[in-house]
């Protein structure tokens, strides 16, 4: 299964980085690689989470970077 995280930057000088095949996968951070790191943290959770109330099977997973504008 393969996972993207798409970024932008806020009005507000925040970005926003997140996983859109996992809805509500999304973190804010001061800088790009920050709101990345807890896109990817937060992804990797709700995986643990699915697998441990066997609502996912286990499959390999790959993380690539996309940006959105």
């Amino acid at each position: 299964m393969n996972f993207s995280i798409e970024y932008e930057q806020e009005d507000d000088g925040r970005w926003l980085a997140e996983v859109p095949e996992l809805p509500g996968v999304l973190a804010y951070g001061s800088y790009v690689e920050e709101a990345m790191l807890k896109a990817e943290a937060l992804a990797l959770r709700v995986i643990a989470e699915r697998l441990e109330q066997g609502e996912s099977r286990p499959v390999p997973i790959h993380f690539s970077i996309a940006t959105f504008v």
